[in-house]
């Protein structure tokens, strides 16, 4: 079974949500990346979403764009990325390992070179942002002849007709974005939330996992009520950034732990 197939498997059995850890590549330092992995897994993150930085991030907040443009500054690319994906994969033989990436970066990499190295690394999924269904079907095709699941966002404004597209295609989870915006912490998730995750569900069996916005436990254990997975980026990069470097993975494992809470 695929490994993301096989942890949600295992969330629903154990009834509860998941948490997929975002970390930006190299950020804050290129060195950073594989510690940050271990620190959230030792904490209970049960997903690894590894950000390429990219220069032009539209669907992110001011958190994910300072953390990709630092990334930069450090000379990370897609490259680096999936080497670092690939080190990941020998530390941690079972872990669901998903790249997030913008389209830019793959075009120039090249389609085909590029799906065939994430099969050489042993990602299992990706999440490429900008990249409509209109215009997704050489990379889908490539991504199922290596069993590497695409999976596709939906927003509350996406209407009937794209979530059945989307959803058609899809493979792995599909990524629910909480709010119509960018990536960040927010005090509060929105309202209509559980109305636009009821909708998406009546259009497929996969599982859902909702983003943009997640920050506090309470609202880790609402969104279970609902869908069976979380991602959380902003608010960790934000506690990353903060911390002092001796006291980094003593905050960042007490910070997931708290997500977590006494049912997860």
């Amino acid at each position: 079974m695929p490994r993301i197939s096989a942890k949600f498997q295992e969330l629903r059995q154990q009834k509860r949500v998941g948490l997929i850890a975002f970390l930006t590549v190299g950020f804050p330092e290129i060195e950073a990346t594989l510690p940050l992995v271990r620190t959230v897994l030792s904490a209970g993150a049960d997903m690894i979403e590894l950000g390429v930085p990219f220069s032009d991030p539209l669907a992110d907040g001011a958190t994910l764009q300072a953390a990709s443009f630092r990334a930069l500054e450090q000379g990370v690319t897609l490259g680096k990325c999936l080497e670092v994906a690939e080190g990941l994969r020998v530390q941690f033989p079972s872990l669901p390992i998903i790249l997030m990436s913008y389209y830019n970066p793959i075009i120039a990499y090249g389609i085909e070179p590029f799906a065939r190295r994430c099969a050489e690394a042993e990602v299992d999924g990706l999440i490429v942002v900008d990249l409509p269904p209109e215009e997704a079907d050489t990379l889908y095709g490539v991504c199922r002849v290596d069993n590497i699941d695409l999976i596709p966002l939906l927003a509350p404004t996406s209407t009937e007709d794209r979530i059945l597209r989307v959803t058609e295609k899809a493979s792995g989870f599909i990524y629910c974005v909480s709010v119509a915006g960018v990536t960040g912490a927010r005090e509060q998730l929105a309202s209509t939330l559980p109305a636009f995750i009821a909708r998406v569900r009546g259009y497929t069996r996969l599982p859902l996992a909702v983003g943009f916005g997640i920050a506090r436990p309470e609202q880790v254990e609402a969104v279970g009520q609902w869908a069976e997975a979380v991602v959380v980026g902003s608010a960790l990069a934000e506690v990353i950034e903060s911390s002092p470097l001796v006291e980094r993975e003593k905050r960042v494992q007490q910070y997931i732990r708290e997500l977590k809470g006494n049912h997860y």
